[in-house]
């Protein structure tokens, strides 16, 4: 996206996002008190395996897109990372391709998967669609209109609205395994909006950027109910076709890489 004046960017002020305890990964942490919650929870926030996706659509939220055979021993590997940590909660995205991640991982630890619609890939106007960056849809004059703010943005759901959501199901992860650790699979850019906010990034961003890999783990670490750290880990890195990278170029329709993808997944 272009970088236009700050006066549009929708980054959250004080008392705009419900915050539910949260501070920026290593910020100023106050005093403890004599009453302050020092019982320690992980949630590890994991984005879903690559997907089958043969004619390279922006599949969004789209029912019936599954993962491909990669996508499958991504989420194995996924598992197999996990397989000795504290976990007693596992929720999901109602998405296919999520909730096949996250299956292994349950199996692992003999849990059964809870859904959360918060956890669900943001909605975008051009679902279903050929579209992605660097492939001269922004010149198309039928995409204009959706295109006129990359600061809310105007093509698909507030980046606000998605914070609200995804700090909500994070909230309810980590009171649902106090004091051991929880699994929640989602998607790349409600993850990453997410992350930015926690981190105090502005959300406004340029998708070729973000680091969210497929089966990638965002780890937030909390004292009581305050987010005390931010991680990232990615145990399937060796497993991710290079195109799908971050920094990588990506694009969909005639002539595209089979499974690459737009504006997050």
């Amino acid at each position: 996206m272009s970088n236009e004046s700050p006066a549009r960017d929708e980054t959250p002020s004080a008392g705009t996002v419900p915050a539910a305890g949260a501070v920026p990964a290593g910020g100023a942490d106050p005093a403890p008190g004599p009453e302050r919650d020092r019982t320690v929870t992980v949630v590890h926030l994991v984005r879903h395996g690559e997907v089958e996706n043969p004619d390279g659509v922006l599949y969004g939220r789209r029912p019936g897109y599954h993962l491909s055979e990669l996508g499958r021993q991504m989420a194995d590997r996924v598992a197999e990372h996990l397989a000795e940590r504290d976990i007693r909660y596992i929720v999901s995205s109602p998405l296919e391709r999520a909730q096949e991640t996250a299956t292994p991982i349950a199996k692992s630890h003999a849990l059964d998967i809870d859904t959360d619609g918060r956890l669900i890939e943001a909605a975008n106007v051009f679902e279903g669609k050929t579209f992605g960056v660097g492939d001269g849809a922004m010149r198309r004059p039928g995409n204009w209109r959706h295109l006129t703010n990359p600061f809310r943005p105007s093509w698909g759901e507030p980046y606000l609205d998605q914070v609200v959501r995804m700090m909500g199901a994070l909230s309810a992860a980590r009171d649902a395994a106090r004091g051991h650790e929880a699994v929640a699979v989602s998607h790349q850019l409600p993850i990453w909006i997410v992350r930015s906010f926690t981190e105090r990034r502005r959300l406004w961003h340029d998708p070729r950027r973000r680091q969210c890999s497929l089966a990638s783990l965002t780890t937030f670490t909390y004292e009581g109910d305050r987010l005390v750290s931010v991680g990232y880990s990615e145990p399937a890195r060796d497993l991710v076709p290079a195109h799908l990278l971050p920094g990588a170029r990506r694009r969909f329709g005639k002539g595209s890489v089979k499974g690459a993808k737009g504006f997050g997944a």
